[in-house]
C-alpha cells in the first residue's frame, strides 16, 4: 500500500534527515511499517518572515493495509508515474538531429532508446573541450564561434545554473527529471520546487547522456556545422554538413538554439517559413548573496540553502521582469560572434559565490523591430551586442550602479559589491547600448520591485549590459503534426522559438520523438 502524505510543515530549523521520523510519530507508525520513504515535493514558506517553514509532500509504501490513514484528509493513495513507452523503429531511414541542447538531446535519447541509431550535428565541442574552449574565452578573451557559452555539447544550458522549472504543466516534466536525476543530477531535482542542476553537476549529466546515445547505436558528429538540405524526388532530405558530409533523412530534427543566427539566415533563405516573435532584453543586476539571504528569508536565513527571487510589474505599457536568477552566481561572458557583448548568469550546484545576480528585462514586442523579415529581431540583438561591446572595445561590459541609473547619472566606481563579469566593466549611460524606451522602462519597474524584494534598489547594485538572449526572436513555423512547411522538417526547442528554458525545451524535443516515432510506425504498418 502506497499513501501521499500532502502537507507537513516543519520548521526550517529542522534537518531534512529528521523528516522521517516526526512524519513516523505524526502518524504513530513504527520503521518495521514502512517499506519505503520518499520526498516528492519540498518548497520553502517565506510569506511569513517570523515564521519561515518549510513544507514537505511525502510518499509512504507501507509493508500491511491501513485503510484508516485513507481517512485523514492530508492522505491520498499514491501510484507509480506510467513508464516511458518505447515502440521499435522500423524505418531503414536514421533520424538526423541538428543541435545537441535540451531538445536535441532529449530527442535524441528517446530515438535511440527505440534504436532508431539518431544522427546528431553539433557545431560545437563536446563538453570536456567545450568546458576548455570557454575557460579559454574568459581568460584570454580568446572566442571559438562554433564552441563557446551558446554552442557546443549540452546547448547554452550547459553553463548557466541549469534550473529545471518550467511553467508547463505537462505529463513529460517528470521524465525529464528523472532522467537528469539517472545521468548524475543530485537527487533534489526530483522534488524541489526550483530544481536546479549546476554547472558542475550539468557537464556530468550532458556527458552520461551522450554515452547512452552512443551505446545504442547513435552517432553525434561533433565540430560539424549544418549548412543546407536538398529536397529529393522520393520525398526524403539530404542533410549537407559544413565539413562536406552528406546524410540522407525522412526526419529532420532542428534543434539550433536561440543563438544560430547564420543558419536560420539561410534556413529563411531556402524557403522555411518564419514569423518574427516578442522576446526580451535589458542587464544582469548583481546584489550581495548575503543581502538577498536576509531578504527572503530574514533571521532564518543562515538554516536555508542561498535565496533566489523572482519579480515582475507592468509600466510604460511594458512588462519588466527578473528572469534566471542565478543565486552565489556569476555573470558570465556569453558571446558566440566577434565584436559582440552578450551577458548570461552561471552557477555551480552550491551556489556558494558572493554575488547574486538575475537578468532584469523588458519585453520587446515585433513592432519594435519588424521591418520587412521575420528575422529583424536578430538584427536588433545584434545592434545591441554591437554597441555594448564598442563602449569599451576590448569585451569589458558596459555597467552602472543602482543609484546612479535611477538618476540618470553615471558611477565613478564600484562600491560594495564588486562586478563579477569575468573580462571587467566599464561604467558608462546604458542608453548607449539600449534603447530608450528599455532604459526608462527599467528606472520606473525598479521601485516598484523593491516594494516587493526589500533592497533589490540597493544604492550599490550593479548593472551590466547586455542581456539580449533569454528566448529567440523567430519562429520557425511548424503544423499540428510539429512539421515545418517543408516536409520532413521538424523544428524543434528554444531555437525554433518553441520552448524557454532546459525544461521545456527537453520536453519540445522529446514530444517530437515521440510523435515521429508513432508517425514511422503508423506509415510502416499501411505499407505493410
Amino acid at each position: 500500500m502506497k499513501i501521499q502524505i500532502n502537507t507537513i510543515r516543519i520548521p526550517v530549523n529542522i534537518a531534512k534527515e529528521r523528516l522521517k521520523p516526526l512524519v513516523l510519530k505524526k502518524f504513530h507508525l513504527n520503521e518495521s511499517d514502512i517499506a519505503d520513504f520518499r520526498i516528492l515535493r519540498w518548497s520553502v514558506d517565506a510569506r511569513k518572515k517570523a515564521d519561515v517553514v518549510s513544507n514537505f509532500k511525502v510518499m509512504l509504501e507501507l509493508k500491511h493495509e491501513m485503510p484508516e490513514l485513507l481517512a485523514l484528509p492530508e492522505v491520498s493513495l499514491w501510484q507509480e508515474p506510467e513508464p516511458m513507452e518505447y515502440q521499435e523503429w522500423t524505418h531503414p531511414c536514421r533520424p538526423v538531429v541538428v543541435g545537441f541542447g535540451p531538445a536535441g538531446m532529449f530527442a535524441a535519447l528517446y530515438l535511440a532508446r527505440c534504436h532508431a541509431r539518431p544522427i546528431v550535428i553539433e557545431r560545437g565541442e563536446r563538453v570536456e573541450e567545450r568546458k576548455k574552449s570557454v575557460e579559454r574565452f574568459l581568460k584570454e578573451k580568446i572566442l571559438n564561434p562554433d564552441s563557446n557559452i551558446q554552442f557546443g555539447e549540452g546547448g547554452a544550458g550547459t553553463f548557466s545554473d541549469g534550473k529545471l522549472t518550467t511553467n508547463l504543466h505537462n505529463e513529460l516534466i517528470g521524465f525529464v527529471l528523472e532522467e537528469f536525476y539517472q545521468h548524475g543530477a543530485p537527487e533534489d531535482v526530483l522534488y524541489a520546487h526550483q530544481p536546479h542542476v549546476g554547472t558542475d553537476y550539468l557537464e556530468i549529466v550532458v556527458r552520461n547522456i551522450r554515452e547512452e546515445i552512443l551505446s545504442l547505436g547513435g552517432e553525434i558528429l561533433f565540430n560539424t556545422t549544418f549548412t543546407d538540405f536538398r529536397r529529393q524526388k522520393d520525398g526524403s532530405l539530404t542533410v549537407i554538413c559544413g565539413s562536406g558530409a552528406e546524410l540522407n533523412t525522412q526526419y529532420l530534427l532542428l534543434g539550433l538554439g536561440h543563438s544560430a543566427r547564420d543558419t536560420l539566415r539561410h534556413l529563411h533563405g531556402a524557403g522555411l517559413k518564419m514569423e518574427p516573435k516578442s522576446f526580451s532584453v535589458g542587464v544582469r543586476v548583481e546584489h550581495l548573496q548575503s543581502a538577498v539571504n536576509t531578504m527572503q528569508y530574514g533571521k532564518f536565513a543562515s538554516y536555508l540553502p542561498p535565496a533566489s527571487y523572482k519579480g515582475a510589474v507592468h509600466v510604460k505599457q511594458r512588462g519588466a521582469y527578473t528572469f534566471c536568477m542565478c543565486p552565489g552566481g556569476t555573470v558570465m561572458a556569453s558571446a558566440s560572434e566577434e565584436g559582440a557583448i552578450v551577458t548570461n548568469g552561471m552557477s555551480e550546484k552550491s551556489r556558494n559565490k558572493e554575488n547574486a545576480n538575475s537578468a532584469l528585462l523588458v519585453g520587446i514586442e515585433p513592432s519594435d523591430f519588424y521591418q520587412s523579415s521575420p528575422l529583424d529581431g536578430l538584427d536588433f540583438q545584434e545592434q545591441l551586442e554591437r554597441k555594448a561591446f564598442s563602449i569599451s572595445g576590448d569585451h569589458r561590459a558596459p555597467a552602472n550602479l543602482m543609484r546612479e541609473f535611477l538618476q540618470g547619472r553615471v558611477a565613478s566606481r564600484e562600491r560594495s559589491i564588486h562586478p563579477s563579469y569575468p573580462h571587467g566593466v566599464v561604467f558608462c549611460d546604458l542608453r548607449c547600448c539600449l534603447p530608450d524606451y528599455v532604459v526608462e522602462t527599467l528606472q520606473e519597474a525598479i521601485p516598484l520591485l523593491d516594494r516587493k524584494l526589500r533592497g533589490f534598489a540597493h544604492a550599490d547594485a550593479v548593472l551590466t549590459g547586455v542581456e539580449t538572449r533569454s528566448s529567440s526572436p523567430v519562429r520557425i513555423l511548424r503544423g499540428e503534426d510539429r512539421q515545418s512547411n517543408v516536409t520532413g522538417i521538424y523544428p524543434i526547442g528554444e531555437g525554433a522559438g518553441y520552448a524557454g528554458g532546459i525544461t521545456s525545451s527537453a520536453i519540445d524535443g522529446l514530444r517530437t520523438a515521440i510523435h515521429i516515432v508513432q508517425l514511422n510506425n503508423q506509415t510502416h504498418q499501411h505499407n505493410g
